[in-house]
């Protein structure tokens, strides 16, 4: 199927042949055509499979009818991470570039006065984390009463990072809208926004959240933890990965590993909730234009990354749900191009590993580095050497907490050296 079957107006298709896409991924077949129509939408896909032009081709063409008012946005996209929120943004500006559309990004770490600004003005797209949207209007910054289209992206995302209060208070202040919910994976209470705050939605699922892309080769690498500094690095030689992000688990351990790698002569960045927003914006800039060839990241990133052509995935930590390994490792081959995934397994981590084989119903390759680095269980010992002697000495002779006789062992316990005489 081509992109012209889906009904978008040519201004669309056209910035979207020259972004270099021929034809729709199965989530934008689907999808499209319901929000053209106005239906709401639940939209179940897995990472990577093109979900974000979902929503901003029709959103595009829906935009076409009327004008923005000062202070009250004509749609609204609510996303969970500033990065998230600002690829969005970058989306918008490829997609939307033969339209005369304003797009407002209203997130944390920002001006509140250039953001005010452009409010006053009016815009046709408001991008928003939801912490920062409702504090805009609680200031008497923003309306929302002329939103038409409400989109929630990572619906599930937004219930780890403890965002449903937030999105269920959103919601209750539009006035009648359509809404279109994304998500990758879909938990009771998101099964239970659906209910509250969509009228009779359209369902589709493009994959089971427990699959992985089969173009996506992955590995496990098997490692002490106070070795994994050294394996990630063999592994990168190895490969040769021009480009790559590297996850782990916590934030002060992304540090530690940024630290280690700009040491070993790496051109990397780090990523993570306590940076700045200036400097995380810096990183992603200089990784996206290949100035940085290793990102260090926390799973703030996980779904908040879109790096054209990333070569490979590294988990320097196992993830603690298969969920997150899922989302990790699609950060590489999206849009139906190749990736690489590895991830460092250390003994501790091997019951996490686990719970993915069993998520994915699956084991997965292992990769295996220089002997050094393996994991202890693959070691052979190799037994000491005897020492072979032909005479007695003190030191052989056994002790009183050997035998047992205390202060006195008897004579008949020592060996003859063969020169006695009987």
């Amino acid at each position: 199927m081509s992109f012209e079957k889906l009904g978008l107006t040519p201004k669309t298709l056209q910035a979207v042949a020259e972004a270099g896409y021929e034809s729709p991924t199965p989530i934008q077949q689907q999808a499209i055509p319901f929000l053209l129509e106005g239906r709401d939408l639940i939209a179940l896909a897995q990472t990577g499979s093109g979900k974000t032009a979902s929503f901003i081709l029709p959103l595009l063409d829906m935009l076409t009818r009327g004008r923005a008012k000062a202070r009250m946005p004509r749609s609204l996209i609510i996303e969970p991470t500033r990065e998230l929120a600002g690829q969005v943004a970058d989306d918008f500006a490829v997609y939307g570039k033969y339209h005369n559309f304003t797009v407002a990004l209203l997130i944390g770490g920002e001006s509140f006065a250039d953001q005010e600004k452009k409010l006053t003005k009016g815009v046709d797209v408001l991008i928003a984390t939801p912490g920062r949207l409702l504090d805009l209007y609680d200031r008497g910054k923003i309306l929302l009463n002329d939103v038409k289209v409400f989109v929630i992206d990572e619906a599930d995302r937004m219930l780890d990072m403890g965002f449903i209060p937030d999105i269920e208070r959103i919601a209750s202040l539009l006035p009648s809208h359509q809404t279109a919910l994304f998500s990758a994976t879909m938990p009771q209470p998101i099964r239970v926004l659906t209910q509250k705050f969509l009228n009779q939605p359209k369902e589709i699922t493009i994959s089971p959240s427990t699959k992985t892309a089969t173009n996506i080769e992955q590995y496990i690498v098997r490692v002490l933890e106070k070795d994994k500094r050294e394996a990630l690095k063999t592994l990168l030689k190895h490969q040769k990965l021009e480009q790559a992000i590297i996850f782990c688990n916590r934030k002060r351990e992304v540090d530690s590993v940024y630290n280690a790698m700009l040491k070993s002569g790496f051109k990397a960045g780090a990523l993570h909730g306590d940076l700045a927003q200036t400097n995380r914006n810096e990183t992603l800039k200089a990784f996206k234009e290949g100035h940085l060839n290793i990102l260090i990241a926390s799973d703030i990133a996980a779904r908040g990354l879109d790096i054209e052509d990333l070569p490979g995935v590294i988990n320097f930590h196992v993830p603690t749900s298969s969920e997150d390994y899922i989302h990790r490792i699609g950060r590489t081959g999206r849009a139906g191009k190749e990736g690489k995934a590895f991830t460092l397994v250390s003994p501790p981590e091997e019951k996490h590993l686990a719970l993915i084989f069993k998520a994915l119903n699956k084991k997965i390759a292992e990769y295996s580095l220089d002997l050094e680095f393996k994991h202890p269980s693959k070691k052979t010992k190799t037994p000491a050497p005897v020492k072979k002697t032909t005479a007695t000495s003190e030191s052989q002779k056994p002790s009183q907490k050997e035998t047992g006789f205390g202060d006195h062992v008897p004579a008949f316990m020592y060996p003859k050296s063969g020169n006695e005489k009987i």
